[in-house]
């Protein structure tokens, strides 16, 4: 656009020159100024309308960016000059790579999540007959021991399903009314080898508070929280479990431990994947994954986890439950 007006600039300069000097062309001064002025006014005009044919394909490539619309390729618009052809057909391109190339990582990652439930199926069958083995000889000591430790194997092979299923997890999801004193309960009940083993005591009120949720997920968070309450806490220690219901409605589940607590400057990173702090590099079996998969799970369910801790003082973790008219926002 510059280089159009310092075209025309020079290009008049020039005429308005070559009139001047040529005693060949006599013209007034105002006839001269009459026709820049004509001049001026047609080449403005000119300049306007190729100025808004010129920009109009790029203003609606702008507004469909900042629209971030995922179907942007659909709605790419009609082309005006041949360059324009060329873009829409570049960005076409483009669109079509990231589609295939997505539709590979998506059958890839689809392949790897069947392989990897099917080998956990597959352990769950001798895993099952080591369970029913402990089971038929609890009267030997030792059983105890050996129960606590398939306790672990199970819970890791479970949590792999589990994240197996995590990507999915929206076209696994079904919403029930349930009693969260079910939900702990049944949890405990298979925690119940791993407390004995550390002589854990167990504190669990009796309020029978219901709350709409998916049963088997938010038993995947309960689990993760437990078996964190009972790596940290101390033998002999105690955990201490409650629920209430806030003003507003929403239902609150509250695990507390008593182990050696998390330190300030970790708190903002206890759930970031990996993350194991201070307190977890005490414990070689801490693999910074048990809060981050609870999170990432809490949040497709619409549960809001919060932590409170002080070095010494054990660890509060918060479960709470969204309204019943609040999983529309969620499910968006």
């Amino acid at each position: 656009m510059k280089s159009w007006i310092l075209l025309f600039g020079g290009a008049l300069i020039f005429t308005d020159v070559l009139i001047w000097m040529d005693k060949g062309l006599s013209m007034e001064l105002s006839s001269l100024l009459y026709l820049n002025g004509l001049l001026v006014a047609v080449f403005v005009t000119f300049l306007i309308w190729r100025y808004n044919r010129e920009t109009s394909y790029m203003k609606e490539l702008i507004h469909i960016v900042a629209e971030n619309d995922v179907h942007w390729q659909e709605a790419l618009p009609e082309p005006v000059f041949n360059r324009d052809q060329l873009t829409n057909e570049f960005l076409g391109q483009i669109a079509t790579d990231q589609l295939n190339n997505l539709s590979e990582i998506k059958a890839a990652n689809l392949i790897e999540s069947d392989y990897t439930a099917a080998w956990v199926h597959e352990v769950k069958a001798p895993l099952t007959a080591m369970k029913m083995t402990i089971d038929a000889n609890r009267e030997f000591p030792p059983m105890r021991k050996i129960e606590a430790e398939w306790l672990r194997v199970h819970l890791l092979i479970d949590r792999q399903l589990y994240m197996s299923r995590m990507p999915s997890l929206e076209t696994d999801y079904v919403l029930t009314l349930t009693e969260i004193g079910r939900l702990v309960t049944a949890e405990l009940r298979d925690l119940t080898p791993w407390c004995l083993e550390k002589n854990i005591g167990i504190e669990l009120d009796e309020k029978e508070l219901a709350v709409v949720t998916d049963s088997k997920w938010c038993r995947f968070i309960i689990r993760q929280l437990l078996t964190n309450a009972i790596k940290y806490s101390p033998t002999g220690g105690a955990i201490s479990i409650t629920t209430n219901q806030k003003p507003s409605g929403h239902r609150v589940l509250c695990i507390t431990d008593e182990g050696p607590g998390i330190p300030a400057h970790d708190l903002p990173r206890v759930f970031d994947k990996g993350f194991t702090g201070n307190t977890g590099r005490l414990h070689n079996a801490a693999t910074g994954l048990g809060l981050y998969l609870a999170q990432q799970v809490a949040m497709k369910i619409g549960i809001l986890l919060t932590i409170k801790s002080e070095i010494g003082k054990g660890t509060t973790v918060q479960m709470t439950f969204p309204l019943e008219n609040e999983f529309d926002a969620t499910r968006k």
